[in-house]
């Protein structure tokens, strides 16, 4: 049988039309179940009364913070960073900043600081990267709760005063806040300042409305000091130890929140290079994370958990589809077959999926936009969201998911220090 019968075939099955339609109808239910779910995240705890909200974040007594700041190369960026941190409106405050044997001048930055009351230092011997430097540096501690940060990103003012609030609650072991794109030169930096709206923050408010969250961000996440030590601190073989520390804390009944007014501004990778090694990390993790906590989290006890094992699940099968999908329409043209489903010309359903999406975009821009008010100016690029990042999404979660496979079989340490900046 030659290759144009073969795809004649194959083009005619249950199989394919199969494919097609969870192609066409996942993306559509998806952006509908994120806006409509961060729609009700946003009118419980963003858009109800002004005295509801001052009465929850009124605060009698403030716990001591400690910031966490893990540093490895960060000569350019780790005085601002300090800086910033010492600029938080915020009584009580301490800040423990860990060199990880840095080779550039991250330590002469570092050591103007050190005669500040509020700033130690933690100077390691052995590069090993952050999970390492974290749980090192974590028994130093003094407060109660605990801040991590990137070492490349400025807090917010006010950010204790919207996170520290949610610890009055016993069952509350961690608190992630919202990040926004601080470098936007670049057009990708652009596209990633709308999805840090449109797509990320949108997906926590959902997935608080869950009672589960994806993930805590690196860039900025409070602890519960006795959370953190009651799951084990950080684990180094994991490409991204915060998506395994949210897990883990969730699995043992801890409860994980996001506040979307803990703003923290961060810098975020401006070439596709970095982009692309950045994403590669993070579809990393996520394949460890779901291999490594499958069985647990399929135990009844466990069942908040599975919108989003299922949503995260749904969307590594959709680009497995997406590139295979692509792959056979290719051939089609190649051998002179027009592929049934595909249109080069913008047909009804591609529209109503764009339209769908971009909606999704314009309501995300519209939430955050009270904590970052030149969003709405980048929403031009918008409309290329889908054009790259589909593209570009769905051949690292194809390329990069068999990798976290045999996270249970590996003792490599994956959280070294990667360049992703640049």
């Amino acid at each position: 049988m030659d290759l144009y019968s073969i795809i004649v075939d194959f083009e005619n099955s249950i199989g394919y039309k199969t494919l097609l339609v969870y192609f066409a109808w996942y993306p559509l239910i998806s952006s509908v179940m994120w806006i409509f779910t961060s729609l009700i995240f946003y009118r419980r705890r963003e858009g109800g009364k002004e005295g509801a909200f001052s009465l929850f974040y009124d605060l009698k007594e403030k716990p001591l913070v400690t910031f966490i700041i893990p540093a490895y190369n960060e000569e350019s960026s780790i005085a601002r960073t300090l800086a910033g941190v010492l600029e938080v409106d915020y009584p009580n405050f301490e800040v423990v900043v860990i060199d990880d044997c840095s080779t550039d001048k991250t330590l002469q930055e570092i050591e103007p600081f050190l005669s500040h009351p509020k700033i130690r230092l933690v100077r390691k011997k052995i590069n090993e990267g952050k999970a390492l430097a974290l749980n090192d540096a974590m028994p130093l501690t003094r407060g109660e709760l605990i801040l991590v940060m990137d070492a490349d990103a400025v807090p917010d003012v006010h950010i204790l005063d919207n996170l520290v609030p949610h610890f009055k609650f016993p069952r509350c072991a961690a608190v992630t806040g919202n990040p926004r794109v601080v470098n936007r030169e670049s057009f990708l930096s652009k596209l990633q300042a709308i999805e840090f709206a449109s797509i990320i923050s949108m997906m926590r408010r959902a997935q608080r409305v869950w009672g589960r969250i994806m993930t805590m961000s690196g860039v900025v996440g409070i602890f519960r000091r006795s959370a953190l030590f009651d799951v084990g601190l950080y684990s180094p073989e994991m490409a991204t130890e915060d998506i395994d520390m949210t897990w883990r804390l969730q699995l043992r009944h801890w409860d994980v929140r996001y506040e979307s007014r803990a703003v923290m501004w961060m810098n975020v990778p401006q070439s596709l290079d970095g982009l692309w090694r950045q994403r590669r990390r993070w579809a990393l993790g996520l394949s460890q994370v779901l291999t490594r906590h499958l069985k647990e989290i399929l135990q009844w006890k466990h069942r908040r958990f599975w919108p989003v094992l299922i949503e995260a699940n749904m969307s590594v099968v959709w680009a497995y589809i997406y590139v295979i999908l692509t792959t056979v329409w290719l051939i089609s043209y190649a051998v002179g077959y027009p592929p049934i489903g595909a249109s080069p010309i913008p047909n009804f359903w591609g529209m109503l999926i764009a339209t769908v999406c971009i909606l999704q975009l314009i309501t995300g821009v519209l939430l955050d936009k009270g904590y970052d008010n030149d969003l709405p100016r980048y929403f031009v690029v918008a409309v290329f969201y889908p054009l790259i990042y589909w593209i570009l999404m769905a051949l690292i979660t194809v390329t990069t998911t068999p990798l976290g496979l045999n996270v249970n079989r590996q003792k490599r340490k994956y959280t070294l220090w990667k360049p992703i900046r640049e």
